[in-house]
């Protein structure tokens, strides 16, 4: 069925309750369908994963299975899951555009819960298994340093992914409900399931640009962790974060393009450090702002190749630290 066919039979289906289902469960069946379709490729992934790369997939399918089982996650999962369902009930005052506001606030609180999950798990995976000796156990079989710190990232990347799959399709649903939800408090017409379905739709691209984020982030934890330990890894990835966003505005402002000492430091932060500031859409998408295919096309090459650069530095580390 074709994308117009597709629309076309979603608009039959318009606010009136077919059966009793609203138009905003109707718009959230669909946005559940691809999301069931992206947990699937996520599971054939993994599977393949270990199939492939049998030692790194061994070392990363134990990683994410120590991170499923931690507190840690469960207490970002219920935390982010509260903050999503409280999110769309509380008034803002915003006279009619409250929807904007739960929308730049459940991108930002599915971010930040994925990429502290990300950092914490990378900064203490490997510094604490070379710290109790279990790397130097792990590496006295047949297994490669590089296998070894490849595993520990793909381990913490599927619990992530995991992690960032349960609040996003969360998140999504809450947006499809906060619209019907307003124009009830509003007294006014109902949107329609399409109306529900493509707003959901643009919304999508910034979990799309939150993920890329945190892929980059924990490459660097991984990198970082090979030589530090837990506490000054999560300080140094949080001054990246915060560099990696500030960075780009002090070098646009006027006052900074005045001042050559601190244009001189701010251009040098975005010349060796990720510009996180091209994942951060909240504000466009919020306003109603399209971001383009091409777009994240290339924040996801962007992260990649940065990720990749991390990843080589942390096998250069790795590669003569001495475990004994």
């Amino acid at each position: 069925m074709s994308e117009s066919l597709f629309f076309s039979h979603l608009s039959a289906l318009d606010c009136v309750p077919l059966f009793g289902i609203p138009a905003w469960m109707k718009a959230s069946s669909n946005v559940d369908l691809v999301a069931l379709g992206v947990v699937v490729a996520f599971l054939v992934i993994v599977f393949l994963l270990r199939m492939i790369l049998p030692k790194s997939g061994a070392i990363a399918w134990v990683t994410a299975k120590e991170t499923l089982l931690q507190p840690l996650f469960l207490i970002l999962s219920l935390v982010g899951i509260f903050g999503l369902f409280i999110f769309p009930f509380l008034p803002y005052h915003t006279l009619g555009e409250d929807v904007k506001i739960v929308v730049s606030q459940g991108l930002t609180l599915v971010k930040l819960a994925c990429v502290f999950l990300a950092i914490w798990t990378a900064s203490s995976s490997i510094s604490d298994e070379i710290e109790g000796k279990t790397a130097l156990m792990i590496l006295a079989k047949p297994v490669r340093r590089q296998s070894f710190v490849f595993g520990k990232y793909l381990g913490v990347m599927i619990a992530v992914t995991t992690l960032f799959l349960l609040l996003g399709i969360f998140f999504l649903n809450t947006v499809s409900y906060k619209l019907v939800y307003d124009a009830r408090e509003s007294a006014k017409e109902l949107p329609t399931a399409v109306e529900c379905l493509a707003y959901v739709k643009a919304v999508a691209p910034g979990l799309a640009l939150a993920y890329f984020e945190t892929i980059v982030l924990a490459a660097i934890a991984i990198a970082i962790s090979t030589r530090l330990s837990l506490l000054p890894n999560l300080t140094i990835c949080l001054t990246i974060y915060v560099l990696g966003h500030v960075a780009p505005m002090i070098v646009a402002t006027q006052a900074v393009a005045d001042n050559a000492i601190i244009k001189f430091f701010a251009n040098l932060v975005c010349a060796f450090l990720p510009i996180l500031d091209h994942f951060n859409m909240e504000t466009a998408i919020a306003m109603n702002r399209s971001i383009s295919v091409g777009y994240i096309a290339t924040a996801g090459v962007y992260s990649l190749l940065f990720a990749c650069v991390a990843m080589l530095l942390s096998l250069t580390l790795f590669e003569d630290r001495d475990l004994a």
